[in-house]
């Protein structure tokens, strides 16, 4: 069996304004802005030619359907009209379906994997573009996959998959850390997929790129990501909770879109009151996650 292994990190987006194509898949996205993390996805792949296709996927060790995955495998393989056995292992260092971006790093990961085994020598943004056909197809994500292979805090300016959409950075210090408190995972395919919140999140989100990238800084970013998030309505009870202490302590946290959790930037020596925050909501069912900014976007290691 040939082997391969690559990384992607997690992303966290704070607004984002839904753009919907008819057709095409490369040309749907989102606009909005985010920081991808350190903490993300490794993929560990194992591929052979078979008579027949056999797609077996692990995360974290347990089995899994893990539709975007299968998509991305199937995507590869018909185009080489070929059939192989495949063996996928994610390993994931972020919560599942809470906003980390899992998806979206899963399925990059695993692209550039299959890229590398099957010694295609693709381009890395035609890789990239396979991920993000099966996430928007799969209704998992919109610009997570694009966020991802950049790295750092972003600005999505234009829509669509990568080579297609557009994104600028925002510049940050290397000493700044992500902090986050999740509760839980909340469906993205349900909310994209509610015609109701997405007239919320395009009436709250539409402007904001260009208000970000008149004051670009990630000040500004949790600013207008609070902003968002008050408009958009899907704070819950605990969530809300965590955001007014916050605020009473003089820190702008937000909430991930789309998880039951919070998140801020913030320099690495704001941390510790930032824990004394976040322990104290913990023992209500949360995980604290504190994680470098990845600069590198997705990668293949081996």
């Amino acid at each position: 069996m040939i082997q391969a292994e690559a990384f992607a990190p997690g992303h966290i987006t704070g607004f984002f304004k839904i753009q919907e194509e008819e057709g095409d898949p490369l040309l749907k996205g989102s606009l909005g802005a985010g920081v991808s993390t350190s903490l993300g996805v490794t993929t560990k792949l194992e591929i052979e030619r078979s008579p027949k296709t056999l797609v077996e996927v692990k995360i974290n060790g347990k089995p899994s359907e893990a539709v975007v995955s299968t998509r991305v495998v199937s995507i590869f393989l018909e185009r080489m009209g070929e059939s192989h056995r495949v063996l996928i292992e994610h390993e994931a260092k972020v919560p599942i379906g809470c906003g980390f971006g899992s998806s979206g790093a899963g399925a990059l990961s695993l692209a550039y994997a299959l890229n590398e085994a099957l010694n295609l020598n693709l381009p890395k943004v035609e890789a990239s573009q396979v991920a993000h056909i099966a996430e928007v197809s799969c209704g998992t994500g919109l610009g997570t996959v694009i966020a991802e292979v950049h790295g750092g805090v972003e600005a999505r300016v234009t829509a669509g998959a990568p080579g297609i959409g557009q994104v600028k950075p925002i510049p940050v210090d290397n000493h700044y850390l992500v902090a986050c408190l999740s509760f839980g995972p909340m469906s993205t395919k349900d909310v994209l997929t509610d015609p109701n919140a997405c007239l919320r999140i395009n009436a709250a989100g539409g402007k904001l790129v260009d208000e970000l990238l008149a004051h670009p800084s990630v000040e500004r970013l949790m600013a207008l990501s609070r902003g968002f998030a008050e408009e958009v309505g899907l704070i819950s009870e605990r969530v809300r909770r965590v955001l007014g202490e916050a605020d009473k302590r003089g820190f702008t946290l937000s909430m991930m879109m789309i998880g039951d959790g919070v998140f801020t930037i913030v320099p690495a020596d704001a941390v510790d009151q930032l824990l004394e925050i976040f322990n104290s909501y913990a023992s209500q069912a949360g995980s604290v996650i504190i994680s470098e900014i990845d600069f590198k976007g997705a990668r293949v290691l081996s």
